[in-house]
């Protein structure tokens, strides 16, 4: 559901509050466009001029012909509708409130947020397309830069802003938020999202060194003779432990540098085909080499550790008695 409109006038009220250097309204709204596809969110904010909000641009943006109104898609629009930039676009112009507007469609942004789309048109054009019209409505949120040479702090503006607020209870609606805290909890939302990934990782990494340690254990098993024997040809208990560890080390290399090439192969497959065709959106890969190197190489290591421990009954003293089996 669309959030409730704050005061039409009140961006203008709290700009003219000292300790404010500017405020900017904006509006999300909900847009149906196509009665067999989900509604896509219009998004209502200064985009002109120098104070305008810049977009993650992915193409654009282009100059509007005269006449005609400038709006800025996502790329989940762009591809559910076929859209491009330097088109104009009847269907939504259509859905605007003015029915004899030109709608041009003059870039394409990034959003990762709205799985459906996104449309940003400029605060100023929609409100002069729906001027006069019974759409017209304030913002539903305000972004207010603070004043750095003022000495109030947050608290301090916060209660002005709230006294511009008439009505009971009017002013407990407000809700502030600095754009470091949304950050925050998006990050942290993301982080939630994804933390299974990591126990999972760590599962599978517990699942390889038992491999490996039943694995070098079952060898040690097996090749009891042959390491007795190089036991009698003068390798210490040392240099048998050295090639059971340079084999387990080995064999970790082989898997480790496996592991990578196959995980990264996957990478490729989510970021540029299963994010296009079921999010319908793209994004750069970024491979965290040092983390990777560092994964690896701990892996590495502790594969070697095991197969060590497990090598260790192999140069015991049972291990050169087994081969009187064969005397």
């Amino acid at each position: 559901a669309d959030a409730a409109p704050l005061p039409a006038d009140l961006a203008a009220r709290i700009a003219a509050l000292p300790g404010v250097q500017r405020a900017q309204p904006m509006r999300g709204t909900s847009l149906w466009l196509s009665p067999d596809r989900p509604a896509v969110s219009l998004l209502l904010r200064p985009l002109h001029g120098p104070q305008g909000q810049q977009l993650p641009w992915i193409q654009g943006p282009v100059q509007a012909p005269a006449g005609s109104t400038p709006v800025y898609v996502s790329e989940a629009v762009a591809q559910l509708y076929g859209v491009r930039p330097g088109q104009e676009w009847p269907l939504l112009a259509q859905a605007l409130p003015s029915e004899d507007s030109r709608v041009f469609v003059a870039g394409i942004w990034r959003d990762y947020v709205r799985q459906f789309g996104a449309i940003a048109m400029d605060w100023d054009d929609y409100q002069q397309l729906a001027k006069g019209s019974a759409t017209t409505a304030g913002p539903t949120e305000i972004a207010i830069w603070p004043d750095g040479d003022d000495t109030a702090t947050a608290q301090q503006l916060q209660a002005r802003i709230q006294s511009l607020m008439t009505g009971p209870g009017a002013a407990r609606a407000l809700e502030f938020a600095s754009s470091g805290a949304l950050r925050e909890r998006s990050m942290r939302i993301f982080d939630r999202s994804f933390a299974v990934t990591y126990w999972l990782q760590a599962v599978a990494i517990g699942i390889g060194l038992f491999g490996i340690a039943a694995s070098f254990s079952a060898q040690v098993l097996a090749r009891r003779k042959e390491f007795g024997l190089l036991a009698h040809l003068g390798l210490t208990r040392r240099d048998i432990l050295a090639v059971v560890a340079g084999e387990g080390m080995a064999w970790t290399t082989a898997g480790a540098i496996a592991g990578s090439l196959l995980g990264l192969g996957v990478a490729v497959i989510l970021v540029h085909v299963v994010n296009p065709q079921s999010f319908h959106w793209t994004m750069e890969l970024s491979l965290p080499w040092p983390r990777l190197l560092a994964l690896a190489a701990s892996v590495i290591a502790a594969g070697t550790l095991t197969a060590w421990l497990a090598g260790r009954a192999a140069a015991g003293r049972e291990a050169v008695l087994a081969v009187k089996e064969d005397w």
